[in-house]
């Protein structure tokens, strides 16, 4: 099916392009993270947060025009390679309540008001009596992508099932909570430059549901982050490297930064990419860590202070 897409077409990312070279992308990419990382924008999503502690709402996503999706909407990468990338993060974001819970279990004892935030509220036998705000928002996004996939090829997809880490505690909670803390932060940082780049390789409704899924990777990016500086206020960046980079123990094969991203890029089928889609991809992860970092020196202890309290 030929493209038909006008080279002076506009979308959400600025100038749509048939066929865009890679400098054609960036550009589209730098609109996209230049709107949707904006300091105010970031400071609107971490300063509702103690607003959704009192009253949890769902955000609430725009209308979409399912049926008029189509592959023709799909610019500057392979239409089979898109697909691929739907099912690794269909497959990625399908286990979401066990994310939710094992979240909150680190969270409960230091911070309860964030455990309920994403995990909800549990009662005797492990009942779940109330959904956490952050499962409410993360679990429209697997049959979202479900949708999508079903309506660009025609044919049902169900996602594989995978098992998530569970709650492996230690005797210092505080130190299992940052290092979980920090893993959660970057696979929201992953999914939100992930939904972004899909962004700036789609236009038309294709392209309206991606940025649904990017806001709310960035809504909630964005909380954990404003609130992890706050509960951890002596962090520094040498503490983040170490964390993420080494594993718990000699004996027990935790998660790091690296195997997490290994794992990720085999879901995504990286190794079908072009040079162009992987290097469009590393700037988005590098030109967005830009924008979040000089959003990170405006959380001062005492703008957190206002917002949360006093960290104990």
């Amino acid at each position: 099916m030929l493209n038909t897409l006008s080279p002076l077409a506009e979308d959400l990312a600025g100038q749509s392009y048939p066929y865009p070279d890679y400098f054609q992308t960036q550009r589209r990419l730098r609109s996209l993270i230049d709107g949707y990382l904006a300091v105010e924008k970031l400071q609107d999503r971490l300063e509702d947060l103690p607003l959704q502690f009192e009253n949890p709402q769902p955000r609430p996503w725009k209308p979409i025009d399912w049926q008029a999706i189509n592959r023709n909407q799909i610019i500057g990468i392979d239409a089979e390679i898109f697909l691929s990338i739907l099912v690794g993060a269909m497959d990625t974001e399908a286990p979401i309540r066990g994310y939710t819970q094992t979240s909150r279990q680190y969270l409960e004892k230091l911070h309860p008001q964030m455990a309920r935030f994403v995990g909800g509220i549990v009662g005797q036998n492990d009942n779940l009596l109330e959904l956490g705000l952050w499962e409410k928002e993360e679990r429209q996004h697997t049959p979202a992508l479900i949708k999508v996939y079903t309506q660009l090829t025609g044919e049902k997809i169900t996602p594989k099932h995978r098992t998530v880490r569970g709650y492996l505690p230690t005797d210092d909670p505080y130190e299992d909570l940052y290092r979980h803390g920090l893993h959660r932060i970057a696979t929201e940082y992953g999914a939100t430059c992930l939904y972004l780049w899909l962004m700036a390789h789609t236009t038309g409704p294709l392209h309206d549901v991606l940025e649904e899924l990017a806001q709310d990777e960035i809504n909630h990016m964005t909380k954990f982050w404003g609130f992890g500086v706050w509960a951890f206020p002596d962090t520094g960046l040498m503490r983040i490297g170490r964390t993420l980079i080494k594993t718990r123990s000699q004996n027990y094969q935790r998660n790091n930064l690296m195997r997490t991203l290994r794992r990720m890029m085999g879901t995504l089928n990286w190794n079908s990419w072009t040079l162009t889609n992987k290097a469009t991809l590393i700037f988005t992860f590098s030109y967005a860590m830009r924008r979040l970092w000089i959003w990170n020196n405006t959380l001062t202890p005492e703008y957190l202070q206002d917002l949360f309290g006093i960290s104990e």
